[in-house]
């Protein structure tokens, strides 16, 4: 590359990865302009960071209040280089602000025929997303509210008194309607109660 192709495919490369919580890949490193040998230069003179197979930083970009996440995300890439998973269930209820308590674990929803090892300190869901069932937060995708509380409506995923503030607290801030906090708690009793009559058995 010339000195003006650098500087420009370091401007496009730096404003992918400040949208991307400071990350890159070298799939979409290589589509700016950068080889294999560049990004092996760069790491050794440490104006990238190598953290995973095929994923780089740049630590000179500020990190994400939720790194952890962006590092999930990331790790649900599939063969064609782009991540499959959207953060879901209880860590997506503690990013809307409805959780009583900040989860220890990240959950992750993959599609169904998603193959990969879970990484450590992570569950992994699995089943179909669709578009205006996800959207945006700091530079990740999370399940909306609705779908998030639809998901927690299933038995053992968390206390039915946790569940119903959890509702209550999204009527009040305008997050879903009354009428999908109705739908949603009979779901989640009607749910339990099956579950309930199925452990009996």
């Amino acid at each position: 590359m010339s000195y003006r192709d650098t500087k420009t495919a370091l401007r496009a490369l730096s404003d992918l990865a400040a949208s991307q919580g400071g990350y890159f890949t070298a799939r979409q490193a290589k589509l700016v302009g950068y080889d294999a040998s560049h990004l092996s230069y760069h790491s050794r003179a440490r104006n990238f960071e190598r953290v995973g197979h095929g994923l780089y930083r740049i630590p000179t970009l500020p990190v994400s209040e939720h790194d952890d996440l962006v590092r999930a995300w990331f790790w649900s890439r599939g063969r064609d280089d782009r991540p499959r998973g959207v953060i879901s269930h209880q860590t997506a209820l503690s990013l809307h602000e409805l959780a009583e308590f900040i989860p220890s674990t990240i959950h992750l929803t993959v599609p169904r025929g998603f193959r990969k090892e879970p990484p450590a300190g992570s569950v992994v869901h699995r089943g179909p997303i669709v578009d205006r069932e996800w959207q945006w937060i700091d530079s990740v995708p999370v399940t909306t509210p609705v779908r998030t509380l639809s998901d927690l409506a299933q038995p053992g995923l968390m206390p039915m008194e946790q569940f119903a503030a959890a509702l209550d607290a999204a009527v009040a801030r305008g997050l879903i309607r009354l009428a999908d906090a109705v739908r949603l708690r009979g779901q989640s009793a009607a749910t339990r109660r099956a579950a309930s009559c199925g452990d009996g058995q």
